[in-house]
């Protein structure tokens, strides 16, 4: 079977796109502070990797391989961020800056579940309100639509908070509470 040129490339290409997933998801997974899943998958990213460049280096004398190799690297990332994507791990820090100084922004997004701690602020063009709103990255999109639906004018930025200790919303998240 693996005589046939193009079978060789196939399992190449589907060999280096799982050893490439399972390597991005392991990197992810270790960043976000998973290290015993990220060591458990990473046994299995190296079995796979070693078939894989095995495969390529008792043939190199054929380009197609190297090519597919190369390929399934390329592939096996975007198939890994995108099911980082989907698993949505850690949280999200967004800071909201906000003209409409009178409104209750803060209010509204507690009740609706999110972390919020709110400060006056001032900016080039006047007083503002400054948001700090916490919330698990999974609820990170339904968050900028509602922020967007309260104030659509409001300026966002977002970022990954490392460590989060204390706190009243980190209290509810154990909890099990989450935003609706």
């Amino acid at each position: 079977m693996l005589e046939n040129g193009l079978v060789m490339v196939v399992i190449i290409l589907v060999i280096n796109i799982v050893y490439v997933t399972f390597f991005t998801i392991r990197m992810i997974l270790t960043l976000k502070g998973y290290r015993y899943l990220a060591a458990g998958l990473s046994v299995v990213e190296v079995l796979i990797y070693v078939v894989g460049l095995g495969l390529v280096l008792d043939n190199l004398n054929e380009i197609q391989n190297l090519i597919a190799y190369a390929l399934g690297y390329g592939i096996g990332v975007i198939i890994g961020s995108k099911i980082e994507e989907k698993l949505a791990l850690g949280y999200i820090t967004v800071n909201v800056i906000t003209k409409e100084y009178d409104r209750d922004l803060p209010k509204q997004l507690r009740e609706k579940g999110y972390g919020v701690t709110s400060w006056a602020a001032q900016g080039l063009e006047g007083d503002r309100m400054a948001l700090q709103v916490l919330t698990a990255r999974k609820y990170e999109l339904k968050l900028y639509q509602v922020i967007k639906e309260l104030d659509p004018k409001a300026f966002i930025i977002a970022y990954e908070p490392k460590t989060i200790y204390g706190g009243f919303w980190v209290k509810s998240v154990k909890k099990g509470k989450q935003p609706q």
